[in-house]
């Protein structure tokens, strides 16, 4: 069996050898679709985004990296923000976690009302936003300082201090989260949810709001692709297959309902967020990470998305 150093390897004299292809080729291929799409203009602050911005960084385990554009730009994960809050309530609650929240994908909207009430306030994962806000409300009710907590987390993680979180971008999501606030009080009326609405919504806002780059998300993840290692981060304590567990769930559940076509065209584990970010995993191999805030009618970005699947089938890296 190879040794993780020559797995490490191999995806270095593979990828390595492609900085041209990438930089020029593939750039070219998707720049047709620079201008399709749009940003996430219903939430404010996001609407004031330039969206005509692209950057990618890959991180191969090992030491390698390689980046392109505006990859050191911070923008607001949104729904990425999803895995480090699942990452949190799995080690504090463990399996007890999945009698509140399923692990299947929805094929619903990420913030479909009707499937949780024909599902008796169960939300179907935790990546929509439902399963998002039960995490959110597990983290309140066991975390003395959950925002505290939660933001030294994804600083550890990604091994930079001055990550924060977006007071504007929060506030502007909190003045338009009347779905959002369906949705918890549907959770409240079916016994899901623990904390008052206000509070849970206020620090479901606060991690949506959090702001990296595609360098800092390539390097929180790292943590996730590491699969077969235990994994003890600021508290966060999960076993080898819990982790691999999140990672199933990425791969089946994290790209809303186009988490199909993500499997399909790209072949790795990820998570998308509307402000226009996708983070993806090769477990032991790499990471990678693309920003582009044009989105798609299903929320994902659409440059982003090209750029992913180009980069899987040229350097044929894929779990598939």
């Amino acid at each position: 069996m190879a040794s993780a150093s020559s797995k490490s390897h191999k995806i270095i004299e593979k990828t390595l050898p492609l900085k041209p292809k990438y930089t020029e080729d593939v750039y070219q291929e998707i720049k047709p679709f620079e201008k399709d799409g749009k940003q996430a203009d219903y939430i404010p602050a996001l609407a004031h985004v330039n969206p005509d911005q692209f950057g990618v960084y890959l991180n191969i385990l090992g030491g390698e990296h390689y980046s392109l554009g505006a990859y050191d730009t911070k923008f607001s994960i949104q729904s990425i923000s999803k895995v480090f809050s699942l990452a949190v309530a799995l080690s504090i609650l463990g399996k007890d976690l999945w009698t509140r929240i399923g692990k299947e994908p929805s094929g619903s909207a990420f913030n479909s009302l009707v499937q949780l009430e024909y599902e008796s306030g169960k939300p179907r994962n935790p990546f929509i936003n439902a399963g998002a806000i039960v995490l959110a409300d597990v983290l309140l009710s066991n975390l003395e300082n959950p925002e505290e907590f939660f933001i030294n987390f994804v600083r550890t993680l990604a091994g930079n201090p001055d990550i924060q979180y977006s007071q504007e971008v929060a506030d502007s999501e909190l003045s338009c989260s009347y779905l959002n606030a369906s949705i918890a009080y549907l959770l409240k009326h079916h016994g899901n949810l623990e904390n008052d609405v206000a509070d849970v919504l206020h620090l479901y806002c606060m991690m949506c709001s959090v702001e990296m780059s595609c360098k800092d998300l390539a390097q929180a993840f790292t943590a996730f692709a590491r699969s077969n290692e235990p994994f003890s981060h600021a508290g966060v304590n999960l076993t080898v297959s819990r982790v691999k567990r999140i990672n199933a769930i990425m791969q089946t559940c994290g790209f809303y309902d186009e988490a199909g076509e993500f499997a399909f065209l790209v072949g790795l584990p990820g998570k998308s967020g509307v402000g226009g970010g996708i983070v993806a995993l090769y477990p032991s191999k790499y990471t990678i990470a693309v920003w582009s805030p044009r989105l798609n009618g299903r929320g994902n970005s659409i440059m982003g998305l090209k750029a992913l699947e180009l980069f899987t089938t040229l350097t044929t890296e894929s779990i598939f």
